[in-house]
């Protein structure tokens, strides 16, 4: 897969309850780290509010199946 760039949407594959996060959460890449191997990604309240940044491996994120308009 190729790797994702800074300010792509992701979905996060594994929830993250000490963050408020759930599976399926959706994130936005502000750091690509060793070549896409480790990304840091924000996660945003309804309100704009920053909720959690978390520094995640490839493989807990992918592509969201559905993005809205």
């Amino acid at each position: 897969m190729k790797p994702f760039a800074e300010l792509d949407i992701v979905q996060l594959q594994q929830a993250h309850p000490e963050c408020g996060l759930l599976a399926g959460a959706l994130g936005t890449v502000v750091l690509v780290h060793a070549q896409g191997e480790v990304y840091e990604v924000e996660f945003v309240q309804p309100d704009g509010h920053t909720q959690a940044v978390l520094t995640l491996p490839a493989t807990e994120v992918t592509k969201p199946l559905q993005q809205a308009a």
